[in-house]
């Protein structure tokens, strides 16, 4: 909402594959870097035209993570993650064989006083989640056998 604001969430995902050569075992995982786009209050910045659609699908999405932090800490049997592109994509790191880390930035400024007490609130519920214990993902010997099968299979035809 000002000229020092990126107006968008970042998203960086890592893939990691790893084999043990001994075993043949197979791990894999991914790490999700996110940089969320803050929400701030539009009639506090008078914005207008596209910057006011541009804030308008950045606090939607932040309200569909939330709504998806709220779902989780209830343990709710369905847990609203199509209702954003940014809750689909964190759907594996939000799930419960993940570990999930998350840091606030809240400003000082007096001015900012609403959007700090919203990200703290929002920072709270957060922490109200429990995900469970994240699990390895590792590739079993039949698992591999079946997947070494596919390949086979596929060539064939």
């Amino acid at each position: 909402m000002n000229e020092r604001s990126s107006r968008s969430h970042s998203c960086l995902t890592v893939h990691v594959h790893g084999k043990n050569l001994i075993s043949g075992g197979i791990i894999r995982g991914s790490m999700h870097l996110v940089d969320l786009a803050g929400s701030e209050r539009a009639d506090k910045t008078e914005a207008t035209g596209d910057r006011l659609k541009e804030a308008q699908h950045i606090n939607k999405s932040l309200s569909a993570l939330g709504d998806v932090i709220a779902s989780l800490a209830q343990k709710n049997a369905h847990v609203p993650y199509r209702n954003s592109k940014l809750t689909q994509l964190l759907q594996d790191a939000l799930g419960g064989q993940a570990k999930t880390l998350m840091f606030v930035h809240i400003s000082p400024e007096p001015d900012a006083l609403g959007e700090t007490l919203s990200t703290l609130k929002f920072a709270e519920r957060v922490s109200t989640v429990e995900l469970g214990a994240a699990k390895v993902n590792k590739d079993n010997t039949e698992v591999k056998d079946l997947k070494e099968q596919v390949l086979t299979l596929s060539f064939v035809l």
